[in-house]
């Protein structure tokens, strides 16, 4: 039998895995600062005509790393910009120009829209920081687009979770760390990788608190988030078991989340983490229609607003960089908002 359902020593009270589908409280959320801007070394002007494609990108990776770029997003960045180089031939910046990404672009075969535009996306922003730092007079790219059709994605239901955790088998490592996780990602709406990063110290049982620092999140912005009494229960019931399973297995770490083996979850599977993975494993054993860590933080973002909070502090809650997302979210839709502007004309 398999490591990851070796049993577990817990007098937990099964009840505080009920999911509530009603909640008179509200939940307050406090957002923290902005991070303070990181200021970069200015370089020698350069003449566009002469700037390799190489060199110049060893200096935009040196800005994108200063101004604090997730390390994913600059490897994702110098992938595509490096395969646009191969495919186009290109050596030196100013031989860039619409034809060629147009050539790029078509060098796809069977790929959907929404790929495509991602590509797209990702080399205007290559461009675009060129730019930026004087070797383009224009952003001549800006009027090539890849359109794409965009449906809203739903939520998950409370019925689903509930389903899923009466499913979970509590006596189980994995099964009593995967409900805690859930739960936790329901009711603070947390993404999946600040999930997988969570330690002790974000933990405040005094204050009844997840203080998140910046560097786990994806916005880059501190963020502290309430806990009601039952998760902190849980959580400190999680810490126990792992200091168990820890020395057992001789890790040393204060990950809340952990494998069965004792280390961070984080660590366990690319590109998210093992919860991530065990979500998408579990909808398809059960046949649930929508269970995964977007569907379930899309469920918090509505439950807020029907308990009453506006956009702007779900917005907060969701450290969201703009509006847009969060309506995204909330799946509001231009018909929609026209219909209930109405009321207020």
């Amino acid at each position: 039998m398999s490591k990851s359902f070796n049993k577990v020593n817990t007098n937990i009270d099964l009840d505080l895995f009920t999911i509530k589908a009603e909640k008179d409280s509200k939940e307050k959320v406090i957002k923290k600062t902005n991070n303070p801007i990181v200021k970069i070394d200015s370089f020698d002007d350069m003449d566009s005509r002469n700037i390799q494609i190489g060199h110049a990108l060893k200096i935009l990776n040196q800005q994108w790393r200063l101004s604090g770029l997730r390390p994913r997003t600059i490897d994702s960045y110098n992938y595509n910009f490096k395969r646009f180089v191969e495919v186009t031939d290109v050596e030196y910046l100013h031989e860039i120009n619409n034809e060629k990404i147009y050539q790029y672009l078509s060098s796809f075969q069977n790929v959907k829209d929404t790929s495509l535009h991602g590509r797209l996306k990702q080399i205007k922003a290559v461009l675009s920081k060129c730019h930026d730092n004087g070797w383009y007079n224009s952003k001549f790219w800006k009027n090539i687009k890849i359109k794409v059709n965009t449906s809203v994605k739903e939520a998950t239901t409370e019925k689903e979770l509930a389903l899923l955790l009466s499913l979970l088998d509590k006596s189980t490592y994995s099964g009593l760390r995967d409900s805690i996780a859930i739960l936790l990602l329901y009711k603070t709406g947390i993404r999946i990788k600040t999930l997988g990063a969570l330690r002790e110290q974000n933990i405040d049982f005094d204050n009844m608190l997840l203080k998140l620092q910046g560097e786990i999140m994806k916005a880059h912005r501190p963020l502290i988030l309430p806990l009601d009494d039952e998760m902190c229960t849980l959580l400190r019931e999680l810490i126990s078991i792992n200091d168990d399973i820890r020395k057992e297995h001789r890790e040393k770490n204060d990950y809340i989340f952990l494998s069965n083996i004792g280390v961070p979850i984080s660590n366990t599977v690319s590109p998210s983490n093992l919860i991530a993975k065990n979500l998408w494993v579990y909808s398809k054993k059960w046949n649930l229609k929508n269970v995964n860590p977007h569907s379930i933080r899309r469920l918090y973002a509505q439950n807020l607003v029907k308990r009453g909070a506006d956009i702007n502090l779900v917005s907060h809650a969701l450290a969201h960089s703009n509006l847009t997302s969060t309506s995204i979210y909330l799946g509001l839709n231009p018909n929609t908002v026209a219909k209930n502007l109405r009321d207020f004309l």
